[in-house]
């Protein structure tokens, strides 16, 4: 699963909503999660969750994360990001 340029993909997806409660991880309502994008790198991804958790800084509840899909897609590889 090599990108053009030669580098593995390490494919990371960021999504995000609000929460029930604050510390937590169960969402309100999973129909309004925003499902931000895959990207090919951590960087990219880190990227695209920091410009959504600052837009919604306003509300506590707004959570955004980063799932390392290349960790799910690929368990048993040492990639790293």
């Amino acid at each position: 699963m090599a990108a053009e340029d030669g580098k593995k993909q390490l494919l990371h997806l960021v999504f995000g909503g609000e929460l029930k409660q604050l510390g937590g991880t169960e969402f309100r309502d999973l129909d309004a999660l925003d499902i931000v994008g895959i990207y090919p790198d951590y960087q990219s991804a880190r990227t695209a969750w920091k410009a959504k958790a600052q837009a919604s800084v306003d509300n506590a509840h707004m959570r955004y994360f980063v799932v390392h899909l290349h960790r799910l897609l690929d368990p048993d590889s040492k990639a790293a990001g």
